[in-house]
């Protein structure tokens, strides 16, 4: 099942995406009541996928990252792999969804860049101390995420607050999807049509549901909460003017273009 949120004629929803996105038309969104984490009840309207605005599939009351999850991408920063998952955040306020802008601050930064990722959406509530089990009962879905990085910022603070913090800088969409096997699926970017990043999940030095035990032995995951797994190797500087496009494998492709806020 894919769930989406999207902006309509009468306001904004959950629904349930039904059809064939890729097959080009006939392609329906079916409103649900509520939120997605319950009973699903649909409330009986419909509308055409093209005649709706996807929006970012949820917003979370966090977004926790980890770093240096595939060992190519450790490797391409002269980084080493580290022993456990390496964390940080990203605030809700860097959410953006399928089709709005990445807006560059250029009166920060001189150096963003792409970082494709498979994205867990957590459907649990109060998840805490899971189990590698509980941390499979506790994911709800996956979507696609770009966690934008400003690179010279990153490496000029030491830290990574501000070089993933700003506004726009994580992407997330086209939806959730509720039923797929992310064991061993293809993480993709394309910029302007041409390959940067092409990976695959079973690269990950850390699996999903080891990642989201780890995590709530750390802090309670909350329905909604996006856990970023990491990104594979060739990730590059993007610009004004960019189409920037992260596919992972069965779930589908969110896009954005890239302009400057200055």
């Amino acid at each position: 099942m894919r769930i989406a949120r999207v902006a309509h004629p009468q306001g904004m929803s959950f629904g349930v995406v039904e059809g064939d996105p890729g097959a080009g038309g006939g392609t329906t969104v079916a409103e649900i009541e509520g939120h997605p984490f319950g009973e699903i009840t649909f409330t009986g309207q419909r509308w055409a996928l093209e005649d709706v605005r996807l929006m970012s599939p949820i917003l979370p009351s966090k977004v926790v990252c980890v770093g240096r999850n595939y060992a190519a991408h450790a490797a391409e920063h002269g980084a080493e792999v580290p022993q456990e998952p390496l964390l940080f955040l990203k605030p809700s306020t860097s959410i953006i969804g399928p089709g709005d802008a990445i807006r560059i601050p250029k009166a920060f930064t001189k150096q963003v860049e792409h970082e494709a990722e498979l994205a867990v959406v957590i459907g649990a509530s109060g998840a805490r101390r899971l189990t590698r089990e509980g941390a499979r009962r506790a994911i709800f879905g996956y979507t696609c995420a770009n966690d934008v990085t400003a690179r010279d910022l990153q490496a000029k603070d030491g830290q990574w607050t501000r070089a993933k913090g700003f506004d726009s800088f994580c992407p997330i969409g086209p939806w959730i999807d509720t039923t797929i096997n992310v064991d061993d699926v293809e993480i993709r970017c394309e910029v302007n049509d041409e390959v940067r990043q092409l990976g695959r999940t079973s690269d990950m030095v850390f699996d999903v549901y080891a990642l989201v035990s780890y995590i709530s032995h750390i802090m309670t995951l909350l329905p909604g909460d996006v856990i970023l797994t990491g990104t594979p190797e060739g990730v590059e500087p993007i610009v004004a003017g960019d189409k920037v496009s992260v596919s992972v494998q069965g779930i589908g492709t969110l896009t954005n273009q890239v302009i400057d806020l200055d």
